[in-house]
């Protein structure tokens, strides 16, 4: 069978598993023209092709980055698609790879920043996961953080919690003071004890 036909919706599923096993097959045969044919096939006129395809590519992106980061640009093409499946499933995909090529990543901010600030949850996850990344590079890092504050300033507090845990590892001299800031002022926000209570336990990381 061709690679689309082994997509979950030309086999009649509506569940992930076929895309699933397709990525654990190319990954195993480090198989770079499959990756490349999911790629072209992001513009399918079928949707439900689209959205296996993206589906595939994240999975693949999150087992060997290296197999999805030619087409980082593919993928940032997606984030002012007006199917959100594609722009949410394209910005968890930028995530996982995004390592493999920080400077094309970091140009593409405006339009990451643009997509994550009317997308959806799943959307400003892998966003802030993308900018600690760049927070995590020298050169990268004052923009980077910058923008990673603003998302600390106005996130629903429900996702601010995990936000501040994962920055924790790119807190540093320079930032700490605005990191805190941002996290006590929004303190008196959170509803929820649990959820406050993780945030009391990053400032305190942060204060040790």
């Amino acid at each position: 069978m061709s690679i689309i036909e082994q997509l979950a919706s030309s086999l009649g599923r509506r569940d992930e598993v076929p895309n699933q096993e397709l990525a654990q097959q190319l990954v195993a045969n480090g198989d770079e023209k499959a990756v490349a044919i999911l790629a072209e096939n992001l513009h399918h006129k079928n949707k439900d092709i689209q959205s296996d395809c993206i589906k595939t590519l994240d999975e693949i992106g999150k087992l060997s980055p290296k197999l999805v980061a030619p087409h980082i640009e593919a993928l940032l093409a997606l984030l002012d698609h007006k199917n959100n499946r594609l722009q949410w499933g394209a910005m968890t995909a930028l995530n996982a790879v995004a390592n493999e090529n920080l400077k094309a990543v970091y140009q593409a901010l405006p339009k990451i920043i643009a997509c994550a600030d009317k997308g959806s949850v799943i959307t400003n996850d892998n966003c802030v996961g993308i900018l600690i990344k760049l927070c995590a590079v020298p050169t990268y890092a004052d923009d980077a953080f910058a923008l990673l504050n603003e998302r600390l300033m106005k996130c629903p507090t429900n996702q601010l919690p995990m936000y501040a845990e994962n920055a924790l590892p790119i807190i540093n001299q320079q930032n700490k003071s605005t990191f805190l800031s941002t996290l006590t002022a929004r303190l008196p926000e959170i509803e929820k004890d649990s959820k406050r209570l993780r945030v009391e336990k990053a400032i305190q990381k942060i204060n040790k």
